[in-house]
């Protein structure tokens, strides 16, 4: 039997981040990972994904230029050559990951599944027991397939699949017009490939306000087939393809062939294989053990859980500090702390792009009732926007009412990404509407409708 003061059970954003944590306060830590190693984001995620959606802007902006009296002809989209650069930037990011691991002692790391056979004992495929005083369950998630779409048989694709294709393929439907079907599918169409893509309920991105979200189906659902609340009746696999039938616009059913589904329809986190029933932890409804998200502690105290696979903010930079806060936690245990948690930020890499900060608007309403002011601005009276042709989208700042401090925002326009950070910036160091007011502001830019917005709020807090 192999003991360790710290076993972390993943070696994703959050795993590498906590073992190295923890390792700064005991040299017993385990890493352990069956692999394959180099993190999702650089794998199958972020990555990847930017790297075909910098392919899709550079198409369309060529396709665009006449709005500028700029004429481009016999423009040629090369879909193998857009795969190969997406995989081969893939694998260099991916190498620079597994570059970073070099400086783990191979006897830190146990490239194995396990599974726990006590609070304290994990064991491996092979019979290996390893007893841990402290484990962090950093497992990652893995893409979560409705049951009816599993009808696609082998034409059905996530983005891990997408990423392996060796030219683009003629046509995708695309399930989900969350974070990733709205990157994927946007890219995807503008590299020529005939789109169509469906979602349930109503919901685009991460937008929680109904004006932002209505602004968002408008300028999505111009460019590509978007019904973020479809009737889908049939998905059946072909010898070339798969049937789709649907209710129309005008309630008859509708159906278009496509040669491959791409399900995007969110993830699942990584814990059903892990045989947490043979411990003492609370689960959650969906399996998840229940946990402190100041401290990522669960009800067994010894065991903590961050990243992906706790589903609370499944983004790089949160799994990273979730690891920071899981890893210290284990090394120090029982002396558990909260962590230093940043200012909610998640941006979507569509065109216009997607941004929220802060608390969402229905959190806000919760927290604050009437004590809450709120201001919109629409890029269509934005100069600089309209300078670059992309004057789409609308955007929303809320703050409290008395003080300015400014509680959230969500973005649809051009280089929000940019302003998002902006704004959690300011967020973080708690600056209201006044000390924004009195911050310099260039023209002509992006960032003057900022401005605007702040001052709409000063009328109104």
């Amino acid at each position: 039997m192999r003991k360790v003061d710290i076993a972390v059970i993943g070696a994703g954003s959050a795993g590498l981040t906590a073992y190295r944590t923890a390792r700064r306060h005991n040299q017993s830590v385990l890493l352990i990972d069956p692999g394959p190693l180099g993190t999702t984001c650089a794998r199958v995620g972020c990555m990847p994904s930017k790297l075909l959606i910098a392919a899709a802007d550079a198409a369309w902006h060529i396709q665009h230029a006449d709005t500028f009296g700029v004429s481009a002809s016999g423009i040629q989209i090369d879909g193998e050559k857009v795969m190969q650069r997406v995989r081969g930037m893939r694998d260099r990011f991916v190498g620079k990951v597994l570059k970073g691991m070099e400086s783990i002692s191979e006897e830190d790391i146990l490239q194995q599944p396990v599974r726990f056979k006590t609070d304290h004992l994990l064991e491996t495929p092979d019979g290996e027991l390893i007893e841990a005083g402290r484990i962090v369950i950093a497992t990652g998630s893995r893409p979560a397939i409705p049951g009816f779409l599993n009808a696609a048989g082998k034409r059905l694709l996530v983005n891990d699949d997408l990423f392996e294709l060796d030219t683009l393929p003629e046509s995708v439907v695309v399930f989900g017009p969350g974070v990733i079907g709205l990157e994927l599918g946007q890219a995807l169409h503008r590299l020529g490939v005939r789109v169509r893509m469906f979602g349930v309920g109503g919901a685009i991105g991460p937008i929680g306000d109904d004006d932002i979200r209505q602004a968002a189906q408008n300028c999505f659902g111009s460019e590509f087939p978007l019904d973020p609340d479809s009737q889908v009746i049939d998905v059946k696999e072909t010898s070339s393809g798969v049937l789709v039938s649907f209710e129309g616009e005008s309630g008859q059913t509708l159906t278009e062939e496509f040669e491959y589904l791409l399900a995007a329809t969110g993830r699942r986190p990584n814990v059903d294989q892990l045989g947490l029933e043979h411990t003492s932890l609370e689960l959650d409804a969906r399996g998840v053990p229940v946990f402190d998200p100041d401290t990522l502690q669960c009800s067994a105290e010894h065991l903590f859980i961050a990243g992906d696979a706790n589903n609370y903010l499944p983004l790089l930079h949160e799994a990273s500090d979730e690891g920071a806060i899981a890893g210290r936690n284990a090394a120090l245990w029982p002396d558990v702390a909260a962590g230093d948690r940043t200012v909610p930020l998640a941006v979507v890499f569509s065109d216009p792009q997607i941004a929220t900060v802060g608390m969402r608007p229905d959190q806000i309403e919760q927290a604050f009732a009437n004590a809450f002011a709120v201001a919109s601005f629409d890029f269509a009276d934005q100069a600089r926007a309209k300078v670059m042709g992309r004057d789409l989208g609308l955007m929303k700042i809320w703050a409290e009412k008395g003080s300015g401090q400014l509680l959230g925002a969500e973005i649809l326009g051009p280089e929000a990404e940019h302003l998002a950070h902006l704004l959690a910036w300011a967020m973080q160091q708690k600056l209201g509407v006044d000390e924004l007011l009195a911050m310099p502001y260039y023209h002509p830019v992006l960032e003057e409708g900022v401005r605007s917005l702040l001052r709409a709020l000063k009328g109104r807090i």
